[in-house]
């Protein structure tokens, strides 16, 4: 990570500028929320991006996805609908 995209946290952590203020807005993001956005920095994101999920990517709901959007003005994601099948369809 480039150390000018980042702030001291404590003596052995980082953060992107950005996500340590309220409201929080990594420098790193381009775009609107909620309309498109991508990370400028995505092949040199570090771990905590790395290993944050959106909710119910892998099928599991992650709070802390329902929290960021929140914090957006943005509904939680929800899970995705299974495929409907038709009751005279047959096999």
């Amino acid at each position: 990570m480039p150390d000018d995209k980042v702030v001291q946290i404590s003596p052995h952590r980082v953060a992107m500028i950005g996500t340590d203020a309220k409201p929080s807005r990594c420098t790193a993001l381009l775009g609107s929320v909620g309309e498109g956005v991508r990370c400028t920095l995505y092949e040199q994101r570090s771990s905590p991006c790395r290993e944050f999920e959106a909710s119910w990517e892998h099928g599991v709901h992650n709070p802390r996805c329902d929290d960021a959007r929140r914090a957006h003005g943005l509904p939680p994601l929800t899970p995705p609908q299974a495929p409907s099948v038709s009751p005279d369809r047959v096999a």
